[in-house]
């Protein structure tokens, strides 16, 4: 009784809004720490509080995650990392509803640890509070699992041995890189084992003639830039987070960025993937081809899976040359009109070299320069609605620019925009990147933030903008930037704190509005944990029933990723 106590005690130290009541009445253990007899709410929670099941409180978020040790011994052993009771002041999350920890999955034990010790060697087998806080924790502080295990494979083959174990014994796991995702689905749900991918980082070959890498899944992606950058060449994607993001969870998530409009996805830029399956198969697509019509090109499965049909181990892929005139100019207009109109013919009049094309409106703007140190404002006289950043790429520097020049100026003329300025040199060039690139930083620092990641009519893209601050009035500072070039809005609501009565303002609005103009709900972010349930908005029932039934045929178990990517109606049916 005295374990039950102290449990509680850092329940309700850990939550300023639970009632203070005692809520369990009896507890009896069980072999798996899985079973309960009874853990019922007093009055005030007005419903049955289960093991597993959250309870939920205004913004609070709490539940009992488990480690398989028995309910009691679990609940001794709270300070280190026993049954733990995680409260999160994360509205978002309260309402994607967790599901239950599925059955079927096995829990760790010292026979699994002493396994992956003789394979992986000591350094290889991470159980370090410290670092598993870290590897459990998304980089948004939204989401943390309960992990008690990280396993730091170095080869394919060592994966491949995880991977078949695992399988065998039912373990689930969840395939982790640099962890920069913004949808939980990278980190574990409950206690599923993390396998970190990042000692997997060596270049394995680059041909010159071809522009044709093949590397190990776990090289940061700017690594992979200053590489190639000395070899004449460049990554076809360039993120916010390249500095921390692994090649293997771009492919996994089929990232995108600020140069698709240049260079595509990654659909057309990956040449081949090594992938290991839910048991431990090694499935070898590493072509360097830039064309192989032979029977199902399956590594298409594979790109923006999220690791749920498994792990990619080794990459392929075509990369661009090097050009070596970049011009960038950063203008203003004033309505979403005139941003429209400039995109369109931006495309017929630069042509081959246009290579990004992106906004942000002026709540992004105020918000960057209010929160980011050493920013200012490029075009200070006075303050616009709309900002663009346009850049180019080409090989010859004086027509380049003379075109870019051309352009703007025309464009001044007939009215489309209403100032602008062409970076000079690489330090302002880079300081104009920066705003754009740091709006995610400064939406952190501002305080709550509900993030959305979506794909739309273009014509349509800022309506949802204006709906969304009629909706909320003041009660939130409703932020919009994106790839306009792709039509991809990241819709962000900027509040001082997670609140449930604003969260329902926006979801499930937000998603019904997308979906009634045939959007996606995820440009490039992926659906991870946080979407999964909510994919029907895009997908039909039949194509979601179809990736389940794929799902079951290559993960049997549903080890790989649990919980993410697919509902979980669909999810249980297709193992777990």
């Amino acid at each position: 009784m005295e374990n039950l106590t102290a449990a509680y005690s850092l329940l309700k130290r850990s939550s300023k809004k639970l009632y203070d009541h005692k809520f369990f009445c009896s507890i009896r253990s069980s072999n798996s720490g899985l079973n309960y007899n009874s853990i019922q709410a007093s009055e005030p929670f007005k419903q049955a509080v289960r093991f597993h099941k959250p309870i939920l409180s205004l913004n609070n978020f709490c539940f009992l995650r488990g480690s398989g040790i028995g309910i009691p011994d679990a609940l001794s052993r709270v300070q280190g990392g026993g049954y733990q009771i995680h409260c999160r002041n994360v509205a978002s999350m309260a309402a994607s509803s967790t599901p239950m920890r599925y059955q079927s999955f096995a829990m760790i034990n010292s026979d699994d640890i002493s396994y992956f010790k003789k394979i992986l060697g000591e350094r290889g087998v991470v159980q370090e509070e410290e670092k598993l806080d870290d590897a459990n924790t998304d980089w948004m502080r939204k989401f943390k699992g309960s992990s008690r295990l990280m396993l730091q494979p170095k080869s394919s083959h060592e994966v491949s041995q995880i991977l078949d174990y695992c399988n065998s014994r039912c373990l689930a796991v969840v395939p982790q890189g640099g962890n920069t995702g913004l949808v939980g689905g990278s980190v574990p749900v409950f206690d599923e084992v993390i396998i970190n991918i990042s000692s997997m980082n060596n270049i394995l070959s680059f041909d010159k003639a071809s522009g044709i890498l093949v590397c190990e899944a776990g090289c940061i992606l700017e690594n992979l830039n200053s590489f190639l950058e000395n070899e004449g060449y460049v990554m076809p994607l360039d993120l916010g987070a390249k500095g921390s993001c692994q090649i293997g969870g771009n492919v996994s998530t089929n990232a995108g960025g600020l140069r698709l409009i240049r260079y595509g996805s990654l659909h057309g830029s990956v040449l081949g993937l090594e992938v290991v399956l839910a048991n431990g198969t090694v499935l070898d697509m590493l072509g360097t081809l830039r064309k192989d019509n032979t029977g199902y090109d399956l590594k298409h499965l594979f790109i923006g899976s999220e690791g749920s049909l498994g792990i990619v181990t080794k990459v392929s892929i075509h990369t661009p040359p090097k050009l070596s005139s970049v011009n960038l100019a950063f203008i203003a207009c004033e309505d979403y009109t005139s941003c429209q109109k400039l995109f369109s013919k931006a495309k017929r009049k630069l042509g081959e070299i246009l290579s990004a094309f992106e906004f942000l409106d002026t709540n992004a703007m105020n918000l960057v320069l209010e929160h980011l140190d050493g920013l200012r404002d490029p075009l200070p006289s006075s303050k616009h609605k709309f900002y663009i950043l346009i850049e180019t790429t080409g090989s010859m520097e004086s027509h380049d620019k003379e075109k870019l020049e051309s352009f703007l100026l025309q464009c001044m003329e007939s009215g489309l925009l209403n100032d602008g300025v062409v970076a000079q040199d690489v330090n302002q060039a880079s300081s104009f990147w920066r705003i754009r690139e740091g709006i995610s930083e400064a939406l952190m620092k501002a305080g709550a933030v509900y993030k959305y990641d979506l794909s739309l009519p273009l014509e349509k893209m800022y309506d949802l903008v204006e709906e969304m601050r009629e909706r909320l009035g003041t009660e939130a500072n409703v932020v919009a930037y994106g790839h306009l070039g792709d039509g991809n809005l990241h819709l962000n609501i900027s509040t001082p704190q997670y609140d449930d009565n604003i969260l329902s303002k926006i979801e499930p609005f937000v998603y019904e509005w997308t979906s009634k103009q045939r959007g996606s709900i995820s440009a490039e972010h992926g659906l991870g944990f946080m979407k999964a349930n909510k994919i029907h908005y895009s997908k039909s029932t039949e194509t979601v029933q179809l990736m389940g039934a794929i799902k079951k045929l290559l993960d049997p178990n549903g080890i790989l990723n649990p919980y993410k990517v697919l509902p979980t109606s669909v999810l249980s049916q297709s193992g777990g």
